[in-house]
């Protein structure tokens, strides 16, 4: 075997050990695409009734507007942005693309005179504001893949500890979280949404015109009722972006994991036709060597 044929090869077992990692990887980020659909699924039904509590108790209320997680601050100054990334990589543009659609969130905030305080969820997120030296208001890593309702909880207290907090002292006006939307195995959608000031609309509830609306009977009053609800709104529209956001990373990681495999095989026969080429080539000019050798005993 020439040298060229040795080189030819070792690319080939090299593109074909990455092949192996790549096809293993398609197939775990698959199994993980079911199970947070699962755990997805399991969470929506507790969101629509929270949801549905929300909104009679907003009714019942004597004035929602005054309450102060649904107050409209007549000036805004600064903003929270909740930033859900990934932990890992290999996942294509997943992180990139919420990045992006934060950076544009940003600008229409500065278009408006407010200051935006990201909280970045994931170690992509936060190596890319740490390369920008950006100062950022919480990081939470470790867990995007598979995130609890605990970390949900941690992320939702401290947004919450910083609207309530007063803007003098280091607080904020309004709260947004951009993450990507589950749609299918084939579609994800970088999406943001305002949490807070909490606007009570009926998007979430799925109403049956031929059932009756609940009635609800509050003890001691409506306004007490929300004061426990809406920070439990806050925690779980925390978990449901982050459930949504995991289901996508794996979705992205096997989509991308899926064309690695695909360019690798392409890459194994491009590299096996030409070590085949070079071989023939090695073969023929043996040969023409062995005739040539024949020529000059004959001729002498």
């Amino acid at each position: 075997m020439g040298a060229q044929q040795r080189v030819f090869r070792r690319r080939i077992r090299s593109v074909q050990a990455t092949k192996k990692i790549t096809k293993a990887m398609e197939l775990i980020a698959s199994s993980r695409i079911v199970k947070a659909q699962q755990r997805l699924d399991a969470s929506l039904p507790y969101l629509q009734h929270l949801m549905a509590a929300i909104n009679a108790a907003a009714t019942g209320a004597s004035d929602v507007s005054k309450h102060p997680l649904m107050a409209n601050p007549d000036n805004r100054v600064k903003a929270a942005v909740l930033v859900v990334t990934a932990d890992r990589g290999l996942a294509g543009a997943y992180s990139a693309n919420t990045l992006r659609e934060a950076e544009g969130l940003y600008a229409n905030l500065r278009n408006d005179s407010v200051t935006a305080i990201p909280f970045v969820v994931g170690r992509k997120g936060v190596a890319y504001y740490k390369f920008r030296e950006r100062a950022v208001g919480g990081e939470y890593t470790g867990f995007t893949d598979q995130p609890t309702y605990a970390d949900a909880k941690r992320i939702g207290e401290d947004l919450l500890n910083a609207f309530l907090t007063p803007v003098e002292e280091g607080g904020v006006d309004e709260i947004h979280i951009v993450y990507t939307h589950f749609v299918n195995m084939g579609t994800q959608e970088v999406r943001i949404r305002r949490v807070l000031p909490l606007e009570v609309v009926d998007e979430v509830i799925e109403k049956d015109s031929a059932m009756p609306f609940p009635l609800y009977e509050f003890e001691p009053e409506a306004e007490t009722v929300l004061d426990g609800l809406l920070p439990q709104y806050i925690q779980h529209s925390v978990y449901s972006a982050l459930l949504m956001s995991a289901a996508s990373e794996h979705a992205a990681r096997r989509r991308a994991m899926k064309s690695a495999t695909d360019n690798a095989e392409d890459l194994i026969r491009t590299l096996t036709r030409q070590a085949n080429q070079a071989r023939q080539a090695e073969i023929t000019q043996e040969i023409s060597e062995i005739v040539g050798g024949a020529d000059a005993l004959a001729s002498s």
